[in-house]
């Protein structure tokens, strides 16, 4: 079990350094477009829904990593005061009742959208240059699947710091 969480560990960590590169495309892009409509006075049509598309895939891909990193946000107010037991079991409760349903609904119907995508060759309408949503759907699924991989290696780490009074690994 412990190297099954070793890798589900080491896929968010090697997930973000790679997505990480999107964030520099991002700025690129951004930086292109400014350039573009400011000094040259023209527009670009692709920038805006790049920038969606790369800026969308950041975030879900990065989800993995934060929660891996046990960075989320929490209301610190109580959080912090009580002791590492109790903390345990909020994190094990919440996650039960309010995150593993969330991502069951919304792997559920990013699935749904992402085969309507790629069945009727859907495209992104926002501006008209029309890209294809097939990919940055299928990245959405890929980043919440990983996400959710990740809060199970979680939710097993809780369950024995629960149950046995002493962290996993």
């Amino acid at each position: 079990m412990r190297a099954t969480l070793r890798v589900v560990d080491s896929i968010s960590e090697w997930t973000a350094k790679v997505i990480s590169w999107l964030a520099v495309a991002l700025i690129l892009v951004l930086v292109f477009d400014v350039v573009e409509r400011y000094v040259f006075g023209g527009a670009t049509v692709w920038a805006y829904e790049t920038a969606v598309m790369l800026g969308g895939t950041i975030y879900v891909m990065g989800w993995t990593y934060v929660h891996r990193m046990r960075e989320h946000i929490r209301v610190d107010i109580f959080y912090v005061h009580l002791s590492l037991r109790k903390q345990v079991i909020i994190d094990i409760v919440g996650t039960l009742l309010f995150l593993l349903p969330l991502l069951y609904v919304m792997i559920d119907t990013s699935i749904f959208y992402m085969m309507r995508a790629w069945k009727i060759s859907e495209v992104l309408a926002e501006t008209f240059w029309y890209p294809p949503a097939g990919p940055f759907r299928t990245m959405v699924v890929v980043g919440l699947f990983l996400f959710t991989l990740q809060v199970v290696a979680h939710l097993i780490r809780d369950f024995y710091q629960l149950v046995r009074n002493k962290a996993y690994d």
